[in-house]
């Protein structure tokens, strides 16, 4: 056997379990799973004893904000965030300028990242053009996403070309992405319902953060439930991959737990954000704008974190979505001016290793939910996703004992904040693999934009 690297005396987490062992890779693939063999002649090794080895997460749920709005981020510097936090595939998503929603405009877009990314990548189109719908399909699109939800006093994140919220136009897309055999991915909102309690907000003078956040919240937040029982209902109607995303309420976990004990064909997501930051209010006061502004009311907390042990959440998708500071001052004022969002593919992975040190997850669950499960969903696998013989050599080897506070000195992203700044996490990324080549090496970004290679689905995605 022939190897250009090995890495050796690491814990491994495989399909079958989590055991020591040393990897061989070759040609960018994983060429072997060992137990003390000795290596190849002319292969680097790298010493990993007292680290774990993870399959690379792979995140489908990311702004890139490029093209643009590349004043906020671009390809190139949330990959390069993407790889220190240990992202080996970034999926854009389609509210960029002008917004994926063609053909034409889809590859225009993966020419962009084959020029700037440092991981392997793929752009989630709006399927709101439906003549176009089967060609972006064809032409390598994992999924498809789309907004129920339009801004009120901004024109992004949220502008057109991007989002449906009218029920009749939404069963059309189910029925064109249905026959592709892609996941639909939904923004759950009720744009109607929303527009009438933020009038309310308004008309008393209540505008900001404060009131932002208690506005979706109120009615025991009927603005996401009552859409996420809808689109449930829709799938059933129509046979679409349903994606749900912005799982964040007990009731909507407990609506996609139903669906799935009756066999429909339903995936969903989490935001980190859901159960480190927007589910303390303490976060809300003290960061603003900064925090999302968008209550996950504290009681919810337990329930998510249940979902995601039992599979009711399928997916971790860090939704990143960079913005600059001075575009979120206004927030303190009148939050519906201020974009919505926050940076966080870099910091979620360690975020969730200090949820493992603290028994909340298993690791095994962890890999699951940012690598596993996502290669499944979209069609990744099983090329993608999981350590086996013949997969990507895509890796994020981490340090589960090592004890570090978040600091915005680190931070990759081009905004140069994280609403994490100040918090201690038991658990880091020392070495991300895209491919078998470092692109993130003791803990410092080595990667070279244009290293990424296209994620193209395999087949059709599979149930996770």
């Amino acid at each position: 056997m022939s190897a250009d690297l090995v890495i050796r005396g690491a814990r491994v987490v495989t399909p079958e379990g989590t055991t020591l062992a040393d990897l061989a890779i070759a040609d960018g693939t994983i060429a072997a799973i060992t137990a003390g063999e000795r290596s190849p002649e002319g292969a680097e090794v790298l010493d990993a004893r007292g680290l774990v080895v993870l399959p690379g997460a792979i995140d489908t749920h990311t702004h890139h904000r490029d093209p643009g709005y590349t004043h906020k981020e671009d390809i190139t510097t949330a990959t390069r965030a993407a790889a220190a936090g240990g992202v080996t595939t970034s999926v854009g998503m389609p509210n960029v300028d002008p917004p994926t929603n063609t053909v034409e405009r889809y590859r225009a877009v993966i020419e962009r990242y084959a020029r700037g990314s440092l991981v392997d990548f793929n752009h989630n189109p709006a399927p709101t053009v439906l003549e176009e719908i089967p060609g972006l399909a064809a032409a390598g699109a994992l999924g498809f996403k789309v907004y129920m939800i339009e801004d009120s006093k901004r024109s992004y994140p949220h502008m057109p070309g991007v989002g449906v919220h009218d029920h009749g136009r939404l069963l059309e897309v189910a029925e064109a992405v249905a026959a592709t055999g892609r996941p639909l991915m939904v923004h759950p909102h009720d744009q109607e319902l929303i527009t009438t309690i933020e009038r309310r907000f308004w008309a008393r003078g209540e505008t900001d953060h404060r009131a932002y956040a208690r506005a979706y919240a109120s009615y025991d937040s009927l603005v996401w439930d009552g859409p996420a029982a809808w689109l449930i209902r829709l799938q059933q109607a129509t046979g679409v991959r349903l994606h749900l995303l912005h799982v964040k309420t007990s009731r909507t976990a407990e609506l996609v737990r139903a669906a799935k004990a009756r066999g429909q064909r339903i995936t969903s997501e989490l935001n980190p954000v859901a159960v480190f930051l927007c589910n303390e209010w303490a976060n809300i006061e003290r960061l603003g704008p900064y925090a999302l502004s968008t209550w996950v009311r504290d009681e919810y907390t337990d329930d998510l974190w249940r979902a995601l042990r039992d599979g009711t959440i399928d997916v971790i998708g860090t939704d990143h979505a960079p913005h600059l500071r001075e575009e979120k001052e206004i927030g303190w004022t009148d939050m519906w001016r201020a974009p919505g969002g926050v940076p966080q593919i870099q910091d979620y992975l360690p975020l969730f290793l200090d949820a493992v040190a603290a028994g909340r997850l298993s690791l095994e669950r962890l890999v699951e939910l940012i690598a596993s499960a996502p290669a499944r969903v979209f069609g990744l696998a099983p090329r993608k996703g999981a350590i086996c013989v013949g997969a990507d050599a895509d890796l994020a080897i981490v340090d589960l004992e090592r004890e570090r506070v978040i600091e915005e000195s680190q931070v990759e992203s081009k905004c140069g904040w994280t609403p994490f700044a100040g918090r201690r996490v038991r658990g880091a990324v020392v070495h991300t693999l895209v491919r078998g080549t470092f692109v993130y090496r003791d803990r410092q970004v080595v990667g070279r934009p244009g290293h990424g290679r296209l994620a193209s689905p395999i087949g059709d995605a599979v149930p996770a």
